[in-house]
């Protein structure tokens, strides 16, 4: 017999089963999908009001006479797979083409509407792939971390450019850093890069205005902060204007007045909007008055980071490296931030971004992060999606996407206590295409993390658009360097990784077992099947030290290597231990010596001469 509420939530995207990373199937339970419907605005609340529902969808689909969006190839004839009649283009850039028949003109690169029996079509003009980067390898390292410990404060984008124009004189091609978006001003304590409040605005808290009040190996953020913000109102306070500040402004138009306006309300009201009076909750309506001087002083903000973001950038590629910086684009954006207040209906409510159960996360993670709705990207034109691009490649050269997993499915965990998650299907051929398209805008190259339980086909289609994926020496224990895929960016670990030397110790085992999240039995089970699996990657890189695992990066077959600054500098800990959040000091180390101080050191010299040896 059929059940209306599964085949509705099949055609909205739900995935009735999958399976996970321990080989089990699980199935999608009828309460998850009728709560992930509900976060994509289709509630129903019995079999009959879910057949009526999917009645509707399907008769729409039928009476349209083109597919929701098409993916084409710029500067050639589009043959639409039906006649839609008579139709009008809209180019991305507003202007009007009238038309009839199944053949459009030829396209620009860019995204663009086809109006057709009262439907709409995105045309999605994409190059099919991305030019392979030539064989390259780069610096990643921490922000915060690049003012060394003997100096108050933490690292801005002053250190940033500093760091860069010296790391390029070695050979460096890229200096990449964890993601820079605005995060919680008002919020101290909150200091995780990965759940932003906005993703097309950026972090103000590392722009170059004081040296900060406070010294030693972790950042201060409770002092440090508040410092900060201080000393951005006072130079704000001395700010005579400027022309280039009101050009900045127009540009960006109704976006950053709407995002200012947020910041302006935060500071009195508080950081999450959910929390406001209601009022305050739509910003079409939300009262502004006396607001003007705030909102203005939070787009000078924006302008001072895009500024010295730039300028940095500029730094860098004009002392010689290739890409400059290497940004990264964070999964999602928090729930109550300024992101969903500006452009809540992009977003499924009620919901969290997550991950499925694992063997180190029996019961799934949750990660507090808004997932974009398909249906409303679509419905959108994936506008959002390439606006979000287009912002990090203003200032880089290098993306990576943190979970691209998510551009083929995105795990959703309902807001309702003990409610397991599901997979929700994602538009992955129209999301790639944007990639290609903003990606070609900017003449970039893209780096998509896919890590985890990876759908089948997706590391093929990541190929097949130019998008690099990621190898990690840590997971792949007897993989010969030659064997690793030139589509790839190769390294040692991530930020969420232990460092070489931490790794090989168990230095993150031990570290959960001393905040009392694993037990002993686990920790000597951890241990020795950490020593195993070191034992064979040894004997694969042929050597037990750092140099032998960058001389194995630097033989790997793919095109790009990343090097954390910590395995330069051989230090046992990592920047982030997952799951945790006041236990472990996340996000706050800084390294031994200032960045400029990395480009000096002997051993990063030692690694760009083997780098070069390679043909890097």
């Amino acid at each position: 017999m059929s059940d209306a509420i599964t085949d509705l939530a099949g055609a909205l995207g739900v995935l009735p089963r999958y399976t996970d990373q321990m080989g089990g199937t699980r199935e999608t339970g009828r309460d998850t999908a009728l709560a992930l419907m509900a976060a994509m605005g289709e509630a129903v609340s019995s079999q009959a009001a879910a057949a009526a529902r999917l009645e509707e969808i399907t008769a729409a689909a039928a009476a349209r006479p083109l597919p929701g969006y098409m993916v084409t190839t710029p500067d050639a004839p589009t043959r639409l797979p039906a006649d839609p009649g008579d139709w009008t283009l809209v180019s991305e850039d507003g202007s009007e083409t009238e038309g009839r028949g199944p053949v459009v003109p030829p396209l620009p690169l860019g995204i663009h509407i086809l109006r057709a029996g009262g439907c709409e079509t995105t045309l999605l003009a994409a190059p099919p792939c991305l030019p392979l980067p030539p064989r390259g390898w780069g610096i990643t390292a921490p922000l915060w971390g690049l003012r060394a410990p003997d100096r108050a404060g933490f690292g801005d984008y002053d250190d940033l450019k500093r760091t860069g124009v010296a790391l390029a004189q070695t050979g460096a091609g890229f200096l990449g850093i964890n993601p820079i978006h605005a995060g919680f001003l008002t919020e101290a304590t909150w200091a995780s890069p990965y759940s932003p409040s906005h993703r097309r605005r950026l972090n103000p808290l590392h722009i170059a205005a004081s040296d900060g009040i406070a010294t030693g190996a972790l950042v201060d953020y409770a002092a440090e902060i508040p410092a900060k913000r201080a000393a951005l109102r006072a130079a704000y306070e001395s700010f005579p204007g400027d022309p280039a500040f009101d050009a900045f402004c127009a540009a960006e138009g109704e976006s950053l007045a709407r995002f200012a306006a947020h910041q302006a309300l935060s500071e009195v009201h508080g950081a999450l909007w959910t929390d406001w009076p209601a009022p305050l909750q739509d910003p079409a309506s939300a009262p502004l008055d006396g607001l003007a001087p705030e909102i203005r002083y939070h787009q000078w903000l924006q302008w001072q980071a895009h500024c010295q973001l730039t300028g940095a950038q500029q730094a860098l590629t004009g002392a010689g490296m290739r890409y400059g910086l290497y940004l990264d684009l964070a999964v999602g954006t928090h729930p109550a931030g300024a992101e969903t207040w500006t452009d809540r209906g992009w977003f499924a409510q009620g919901v969290s971004l997550g991950a499925p159960p694992d063997p180190f996360a029996p019961d799934g993670q949750r990660w507090s992060l808004a997932p974009l709705d398909p249906q409303a990207l679509a419905r959108g034109h994936f506008r959002l999606l390439a606006e979000t691009l287009r912002q990090q490649l203003r200032y880089a050269r290098l993306l990576r996407i943190d979970h691209i997993l998510g551009f083929d499915r995105a795990f959703w965990v309902p807001d309702t206590p003990g409610l397991p998650g599901a997979y929700v299907r994602m538009p992955r051929e129209a999301m790639l295409a944007v990639v290609r398209i903003e990606a070609a805008r900017a003449g970039a190259t893209v780096i998509g993390e896919d890590l985890g339980n990876i759908p089948d086909g997706l590391q093929a289609a990541l190929a097949e658009s130019g998008v690099l994926g990621c190898r990690l020496m840590q997971f792949e224990h007897h993989t010969r360097p030659e064997a690793y895929p030139a589509p790839t960016l190769a390294a040692f670990g991530t930020h969420d990784l232990p460092t070489f030397g931490g790794w090989a110790d168990g230095g993150d085992i031990r570290a959960r077992h001393a905040i009392g999240r694993i037990d002993d039995a686990t920790l000597t089970q951890g241990l020795a099947a950490r020593a195993t699996d070191a034992q064979a990657l040894m004997a694969t890189m042929g050597g037990d030290s750092v140099g032998a695992m960058h001389g194995f990066l630097a033989q790997a077959g793919s095109a790009l290597v990343a090097v954390q600054a910590e395995d330069v500098l051989e230090l046992p800990d990592q920047t982030n231990l997952p799951g945790t959040i006041e236990d472990y000091p996340n996000w706050r180390r800084k390294l031994p010596v200032p960045g400029t101080g990395l480009a000096a050191d002997p051993r990063l010299a030692d690694l760009a001469a083997t780098m070069r040896r390679c043909g890097r």
